[in-house]
């Protein structure tokens, strides 16, 4: 059984003179290290972890409400200069630019927003995981910690670089610049709290599947009769508590799901729809660029097209990344219910048999589908997106091949 005061003293035992180790997570803090650390410098990680709670920190709380208005005001100034204000009148501002900044701005704020409104809400939801997260194996943290901080330290720091080339290329105010760096860190760094939080639900599924998995070796029914019946009734109350337990566990985890539904689905319907423009957008510049720009050398040709293959290759990939996690989270909670099947057809007890039925009943009520207000967040949703792009990509190369056509020039020597 799991005994939380004992927990609590390991936990405290092993933090005396702790440091963190890259790949060798003990706990849920060294776990989501980098990812906190960016977090706060962002200002969308108000809290202090001390053992088993996460608190609001007051200073940090402060500094994220002023690091989130300021963002706010700029974003605002921003789109006024850029739609209403007679700034915006530069002939070199055409009407795809504007109307990309526009979407790249108000859901950059929507997403700031909602982060910040939503930190009471999200810090109830990671004491909650880090509760559940207490009863994995160490084994489980040094696995999950090698994608965990793989994907944060390299995926942050590549897009740091992306955001250099950017600054550099891009003549444009620095303040501009600023927050269209900040959107896109912003975005990365709550992405990839949401897919940390996704991976170690997906282990305490797992935990939950093997421990049964074990439980059905125990119960196989040739197994209880090597014992005497004296030691086969002595042993069947303990496996009655560990299928009870196993029960309440499911059942936390399954509501945990629902509140990482609740607290991410608006980020993540926002982060799904700006990944989907971003990437429509980049293609669409790209390529009308290439096509009508003539006075153009070679090099800065082949600078827009690192460039955006670059951009599109990052926010793919986290797209990917973000679909994997939600897909493999959802077939391990699946796997729960053929195990269980597999141990009820297994057990030959009575009571063991009737608690496992219970547990199939509880699994059928259980939707552990990630999703965000609706849109289930799997490898379908993956394909419509990419089928989307391909058709537009084909489309563009259509059109290009036709306007080369008319001013006597071939596809090739137009790319």
């Amino acid at each position: 059984m799991f005994n939380t005061s004992s927990m609590f003293q390991r936990l405290k035992a092993k933090r005396k003179g702790k440091i963190w180790q890259l790949f060798h997570a003990t706990d849920f803090e060294s776990l989501m290290y980098p990812c906190i650390m960016f977090c706060r410098i962002l200002g969308i990680f108000p809290y202090k972890i001390n053992a088993l709670t996460i608190k609001i920190c007051k200073p940090r709380y402060i500094l994220s409400t002023i690091i989130i208005g300021v963002f706010c005001v700029l974003e605002l100034i921003k789109l006024y200069d850029l739609n209403i204000s007679k700034k915006s009148l530069i002939k070199d501002f055409e009407t795809s630019r504007i109307l990309y900044n526009n979407c790249f701005s108000i859901i950059g704020v929507f997403m700031a927003v909602i982060a910040f409104i939503l930190s009471g809400p999200r810090m109830r939801f990671l004491q909650t995981l880090l509760e559940l997260s207490l009863k994995l194996p160490s084994e489980s943290y040094q696995k999950l910690s090698r994608l965990i901080h793989v994907k944060d330290i390299l995926g942050f720091f590549f897009l740091v670089v992306l955001l250099l080339m950017y600054m550099i290329t891009v003549q444009d105010s620095v303040w501009r610049q600023f927050l269209v760096s900040y959107i896109y860190l912003l975005t990365f760094q709550m992405d990839m709290l949401y897919m940390n939080c996704v991976c170690i639900l997906k282990a305490c599924f797992k935990q939950i599947n093997d421990n049964l998995v074990n439980l059905r070796k125990v119960v196989t029914n040739g197994e209880p009769y090597l014992l005497s019946g004296t030691c086969h009734e002595k042993r069947i109350p303990f496996l009655l508590m560990e299928i009870i337990a196993l029960k309440k566990q499911h059942l936390a985890i399954n509501d945990t799901v629902h509140t990482l539904k609740m607290v991410f689905s608006l980020h993540l319907l926002s982060t799904i729809l700006m990944t989907f423009t971003e990437i429509t957008f980049y293609l669409y510049f790209c390529s009308m660029q290439i096509h009508l720009a003539l006075d153009m050398s070679y090099e800065q040709k082949q600078a827009i097209l690192v460039a955006c293959v670059l951009g599109v290759t990052f926010l793919s990939i986290k797209l990917v990344l973000i679909v994997w996690a939600c897909e493999t989270g959802k077939n391990q909670s699946m796997e729960i219910s053929s195990t269980v099947h597999d141990v009820f057809n297994s057990a030959s007890n009575k009571q063991i048999k009737y608690e496992m039925r219970l547990f199939s009943l509880q699994l059928s009520h259980c939707e552990n589908t990630f999703s965000a207000k609706g849109l289930t967040v799997d490898a379908t949703l993956l394909t419509k997106m990419a089928s989307g792009i391909i058709t537009y990509v084909l489309i563009l190369i259509q059109f290009l091949f036709i306007s080369s056509s008319c001013s006597g020039k071939t596809l090739k020597d137009t790319l």
